[in-house]
């Protein structure tokens, strides 16, 4: 058996890896950072969007769901998950605003002087109530998908079974440890349109976003 060797191991084990967080004003004259108002409920629409006093807005740039210039979702399993809240809200933290500015202090700090108004809506937050459709609140029954697989005679394995255990397992969500935090830098050139660099595994899922996005595709 022979270790094989990470193409990209001795650079990240030595600290010259390159990382989106490295590259700044030097590669990127005139760079704006980013960041994202989020929902602070689980369900409900969004009433109205208030920017209060304290901080320059006149130096901002903000992007909400009317600015988006093609189709306002993300093409995942279905095209019902928006970039951007337009009305509804469907989960916390789902995005609301975007905001950009050359100060990547200032618009963290731009959070507490956005005061946004909501009408809350009754929430699901258990696989148990959603099964129990006490709210419906995607579809007709809160299920996304459906799957039947038969294979084989099951009941006749059950029969000549020496011990059957049964239990309900549950665990919480589990995801992947990125060695960065997930950031984006993107790029726009007239003639050379959009690039952009990031902190992903699927290139081609950010490509089929953009598309309809931008009314591309």
């Amino acid at each position: 058996m022979t270790n094989i060797l990470r193409t990209e191991g001795f650079e990240k084990l030595t600290g010259k890896a390159i990382y989106t967080d490295d590259w700044g004003e030097k590669e990127f004259p005139g760079l704006l950072h980013g960041t994202t108002v989020r929902a602070t409920i689980p369900r409900g629409v969004l009433k109205s969007v208030k920017f209060l006093p304290g901080i320059p807005w006149e130096e901002f740039t903000v992007v909400s769901a009317k600015d988006i210039p093609g189709k306002n979702y993300l093409p995942i399993i279905e095209n019902d998950w928006p970039f951007l809240v337009d009305e509804k809200i469907n989960h916390y933290g789902e995005a609301i605003l975007l905001l950009a500015h050359h100060d990547k202090y200032l618009i963290q700090k731009a959070h507490k002087f956005i005061e946004i108004q909501y009408q809350e809506l009754p929430a699901v937050l258990s696989m148990e109530e959603s099964q129990n459709k006490n709210e419906i609140i995607y579809k007709q029954d809160n299920i996304l998908k459906k799957y039947v697989i038969e294979k084989g005679d099951v009941d006749s394995i059950w029969s000549h079974a020496y011990k059957i255990i049964e239990g309900v397992y549950q665990t919480g969500a589990q995801e992947q440890l990125y060695i960065e935090p997930n950031a984006m830098i993107a790029n726009f050139e007239k003639n050379n349109g959009l690039t952009i660099w990031g902190s992903m595994q699927c290139p081609y899922y950010i490509h089929e976003a953009l598309m309809p996005l931008f009314n591309l595709g």
